[in-house]
């Protein structure tokens, strides 16, 4: 394993499209011109940053204005190498991988092509995991296929990694084509750092998402058997994100897009049913949240509509006993009650109560989505004054 190497790991599945934007966007990495970077680093951490020998990253200590500058021994330099499975591409993608790594070896940057050869695509985790067994870096940076990277994504990332080598780190990214999925950018991008690890549990996936992860390899180490290898259909990334945090690891995100992240019909995105990912979180959140106090005396969910009753059926029968009640904003709700029929029992079982909102008995299990109602729902929830991941959690 080399210290001063940051290995990118890429997946393709017949990506020929995206193959050529990808790959200049990853050589670009070594030309970035960091001239706004270097200011920030030079105020915030008197050190001086500037690329040199095509892809490394030189590090001088900068003293003091007014002080003598040396340049002393400090020579810290990282390279970057590429590491690519390809996962039984049908397409050119072979061909203009093999174009690629000739360019990169003109570059002086080491590229490695695993191919699977079986005939039948093993998934995305299964080649993260082989393209990892290939790399020599000390520090992973995935990248997608269809994304791109923009020009000092890895210098920010390694930079903040190094100092943080037990953490995930994430960036903010730009979506293109422009104003597609417009509120999963506004959360994902302007997620306040300290809910990084207590927005776990939304539709959206990891707080901070796939395409932009940079860490030490510690962190892919601490995770038995690294990604999920179950194959198509599976979030390999979540599963991922959630056994990082059980173990203790931290989540960082640098606050500048780093990312182009392409939304098109064919993105892996697209194979995982919702219902997996529903089931992921509820027995993710049964775990390590409603069987810990407070919530294991009682909780109220907020929500009496279609998305809170799901919520309670998929309950365990052991956990439907402490659902005090539901909460709601909607008149015609209000002072009625949730009868729940058990379909195994052929019977009515639960009588829940559904009060306003403003009579909710904390801890809140809410199931609304976020950024839907014009501000209501949100002006509503901090009108209470509440802690998010004490007094409440949001499973949306």
């Amino acid at each position: 394993m080399c210290e001063d190497t940051v290995s990118i790991i890429v997946t393709v599945l017949n990506g020929e499209k995206w193959v050529d934007n990808c790959f200049r966007s990853i050589l670009r990495q070594c030309t970035a011109v960091q001239s706004v970077h270097m200011q920030q680093q030079q105020q915030q951490s008197k050190q001086m940053h500037k690329w040199v020998d095509g892809n490394e990253l030189l590090l001088l200590p900068v003293t003091s204005a007014g002080d003598e500058t040396e340049e002393v021994e400090c020579k810290r330099k990282f390279q970057i190498e590429v590491c690519v499975f390809d996962d039984c591409s049908t397409d050119g993608t072979q061909a203009m991988l093999r174009v690629w790594q000739r360019k990169c070896r003109r570059q002086r940057i080491r590229m490695f092509i695993v191919r699977n050869e079986s005939g039948k695509p093993k998934g995305v985790g299964y080649g993260r995991n082989r393209a990892i067994e290939v790399a020599h870096g000390a520090y992973l940076c995935f990248q997608d296929i269809d994304d791109e990277m923009l020009p000092t994504r890895i210098q920010q990332q390694y930079l903040l990694a190094r100092a943080n080598k037990d953490a995930l780190i994430g960036c903010k990214f730009v979506r293109t084509p422009p104003n597609s999925t417009c509120r999963f950018t506004r959360w994902a991008n302007e997620l306040d750092a300290t809910k990084l690890t207590l927005q776990i549990y939304t539709a959206n996936g990891p707080t901070v998402i796939m395409p932009t992860w940079l860490c030490h390899r510690q962190v892919y180490q601490h995770i038995p058997g690294g990604f999920s290898e179950h194959g198509y259909g599976t979030p390999e990334d979540l599963i991922f994100f959630y056994a990082h945090l059980d173990r203790g690891g931290r989540v960082l995100r640098v606050d500048e897009c780093l990312l182009l992240y392409r939304y098109h019909a064919a993105a892996t995105t697209f194979s995982i049913v919702a219902e997996t990912i529903w089931q992921l979180r509820m027995q993710h959140l049964l775990t390590h949240v409603l069987c810990c106090e407070p919530w294991r005396s009682g909780f109220t969910i907020w929500n009496a509509g279609k998305r809170g009753r799901k919520f309670f059926r998929d309950l365990p029968q052991a956990y439907k006993c402490k659902v005090r009640a539901f909460c709601d904003v909607d008149e015609k709700k209000i002072n009625k009650s949730y009868n729940h029929y058990d379909e195994k029992a052929h019977r009515f079982t639960y009588l829940v109560p559904i009060v306003h909102f403003t009579r909710a008995r904390p801890p809140l299990l809410i199931c609304m989505k976020l950024d839907l109602t014009n501000g209501a729902f949100e002006a509503n929830l901090n009108s209470l004054n509440l802690c998010e991941g004490h007094d409440y959690v949001l499973f949306t």
